[in-house]
């Protein structure tokens, strides 16, 4: 999924962020890069368009979007961390092999959860959202 420049501008002035030539590159390296990216991923890709944007740059971009609601953060199985532009509830599919994650949207399944943590309450916590973490390896149909 690509994003246009100039819904990356409205998001990031809807956030009330400032509107950066860094700020840009990095939302536009993770929509263009999808499967959820890296932070080397997107130091890779920023690097290609323009190489003078500083690293320490990229991750304190990253830690401000994150913190402002603009992407999510998402800690794999191996502790690496991956940032996700897709705002919208959804799951992750974990693949076991070639470390691939893909979104899973299930609105059923959402009911199920919500309905569930409702009756069996966790004591003492309060649930804002539930996320569940799928993980397996594709099947080859034939």
């Amino acid at each position: 999924m690509h994003i246009d420049i100039k819904d990356i501008q409205e998001l990031l002035k809807e956030k009330d962020l400032k509107v950066t030539p860094q700020r840009i590159g990095v939302l536009e390296a993770i929509h263009t890069l999808r499967n959820h990216p890296t932070t080397e991923q997107i130091i890779d890709f920023i690097h290609k368009k323009n190489p003078s944007i500083a690293i320490g740059t990229v991750y304190k971009t990253l830690d401000t979007f994150v913190k402002h609601g603009v992407i999510n953060k998402i800690l794999t199985e191996g502790e690496v961390m991956r940032y996700d532009g897709i705002l919208k509830h959804h799951h992750h599919l974990h693949s076991e092999e070639g470390n691939i994650i893909q979104d899973y949207v299930n609105e059923e399944l959402d009911e199920i959860l919500k309905a569930y943590f409702e009756k069996n309450a966790i004591e003492g916590y309060q649930i804002n959202s539930i996320t569940l973490h799928i993980s397996g390896k594709p099947i080859n149909k034939r």
